[in-house]
């Protein structure tokens, strides 16, 4: 079984991320520093709350630059909610730099008549590229969302799924090298996000 880290910086749904792993019988260890990552086959980087005060919890834990060049090596990161919007270059929520280890920004969801921020709720998946995580001919996947941004990649080949916002299609998971995320909640998605981190936790140990 692969060493799977869950960053630990203060802003994480860690509980729940936890559970779910453990249901599917991976085991998180808590990655607080730089120092932890070593041990790590690969990561899950989850995110509650707002873009600039979790870049600087990142930074004031030295996570900034280890999880760049943790990206840069090819080791498996797993973005998710807000842990997805900060693997990107800036957000328009806040004013310092993301990671940057996806090219691309986040922007706010537009704001239309009977569409209140933040989208809360279960909606279905649109199948864009191809991943592991969403591979071709998946069944429809109805998952939680919780957020008012949503990230729009550089490369549109990025981009593994999309949702359906007020008639506007937005960014609902991403896949690029070994970095995978989703703005959704996996593991608040019943058995259809449970199989998704299934699929990636075989992906990892694939590798």
């Amino acid at each position: 079984m692969s060493r799977i880290g869950l960053i630990d910086y203060g802003m994480g749904n860690l509980h729940s991320v936890q559970r779910t792993f453990g249901r599917l019988g991976a085991e998180l260890v808590s990655v607080h520093g730089p120092a932890d990552l070593e041990a790590c086959d690969a990561l899950v980087l989850p995110g509650v709350g707002a873009f600039d005060p979790a870049m600087e919890r990142l930074r004031s834990a030295g996570l900034e630059p280890a999880l760049r060049r943790s990206c840069a090596s090819g080791r498996p990161l797993l973005g998710i909610c807000l842990g997805l919007q900060l693997l990107f270059e800036a957000s328009e929520e806040g004013r310092t730099e993301g990671l940057g280890v996806l090219a691309g920004r986040v922007r706010s969801l537009p704001r239309l008549a009977g569409h209140p921020l933040p989208h809360m709720g279960w909606a279905p998946l649109i199948p864009a590229t191809a991943s592991p995580l969403l591979p071709a001919a998946t069944p429809e996947a109805w998952v939680y969302f919780v957020h008012s941004f949503a990230a729009e990649p550089a490369e549109a080949t990025a981009t593994t799924a999309l949702v359906d916002y007020g008639g506007t299609p937005v960014t609902a998971a991403v896949w690029q090298g070994t970095i995978a995320a989703c703005q959704f909640h996996p593991e608040k998605s019943g058995p259809v996000g449970e199989a998704m981190l299934r699929r990636w936790i075989d992906w990892v140990g694939s590798l």
